[in-house]
């Protein structure tokens, strides 16, 4: 019972994780027809900011979270208006290209000036504790990394379905020209939604590091993950990324428990059966 207890916890919060960096990817891709592959480059980077906000000047976690969110989605901006924009509505191999190119720069850069080292950050005491829950204790990171889950897929669901921001991004990616021509600003809708799948990213780097270590290949490392787990889920879908995160994380969590000789061949042995039953993922819908 308290190996399967385990296996519970450490899956939910696996794919909590999971959950917060890519449903940004999931957001570029579904809505804003954009497939980033260099979405993963962009968590890495909050990583990088995270680590050198709480380690090396010694500020405390939350402030490092706000400062890799902020940096991360600074330093995307000039990324977005100046080559993203530039892929808008182009094919998806011009986007692949592009985006790919991004994440080696962004990897060659990382490698010339930190090194290939791993990077830590370093946890609170409330959160390196573990917490008394009644049945048992949990580590409260991952209690942390749950909760933030839980208040991102209900944030989210909340902006796109029942906001005016929401309305007039769904009413974007249905018709471009016929929202610019309603007085959408179109541009602007692009450029914010972005900025929000960048800072999930980043949200998701920093408190996801203790599953998915900080490093200078994070990003070619994660990329297939990132991909696939979108692709179960259907792109653009915040109850399709939730399910596809929490299966896909028991899944692989499971395998590592009891099997870890086997790495990851559970988790893409999963992901295979999923795509031959649901070719467009749990909640896909036609393009």
């Amino acid at each position: 019972m308290q190996t399967i207890l385990s296996i519970a916890i450490d899956a939910f919060a696996y794919g909590m994780a999971l959950f917060i960096i890519c449903i940004g990817l999931s957001l570029t891709m579904g809505l804003m027809r954009v497939v980033n592959l260099a979405h993963g480059a962009f968590a890495m980077i909050a990583g990088y900011i995270a680590s050198y906000a709480a380690r090396d000047l010694g500020l405390g976690y939350a402030v490092a979270i706000f400062l890799a969110i902020i940096g991360t989605v600074i330093i995307s901006i000039p990324l977005e208006r100046l080559l993203y924009r530039r892929v808008y509505g182009s094919s998806e191999l011009t986007q692949v290209l592009m985006t790919i190119g991004i994440t080696f720069c962004i990897i060659g850069i990382t490698n010339y000036f930190f090194g290939p080292t791993l990077k830590t950050i370093p946890l609170p005491g409330s959160l390196s504790q573990p917490v008394d829950v009644g049945i048992r204790t949990i580590a409260g990171h991952r209690l942390f990394v749950m909760a933030c889950g839980v208040i991102v897929a209900g944030g989210l669901w909340y902006l796109i379905e029942k906001t005016d921001f929401g309305i007039k991004l769904r009413a974007t990616v249905d018709n471009a020209a016929m929202a610019d021509a309603l007085g959408v600003r179109t541009p602007a809708i692009y450029a914010i939604s972005f900025a929000i799948a960048i800072g999930l990213a980043a949200l998701g780097g920093v408190v996801g590091a203790e599953f998915l270590p900080i490093e200078p290949y994070y990003a070619l490392r994660y990329m297939v993950t990132f991909l696939v787990v979108v692709s179960v889920g259907g792109a653009g879908s915040i109850p399709g990324a939730v399910v596809a995160c929490l299966l896909l994380g028991a899944v692989d969590t499971t395998g590592r428990y009891l099997m870890p000789e086997f790495g990851n061949f559970f988790f893409y042995a999963a992901v295979i059966a999923i795509v031959c039953v649901f070719p467009r993922g749990f909640f896909g819908r036609a393009q």
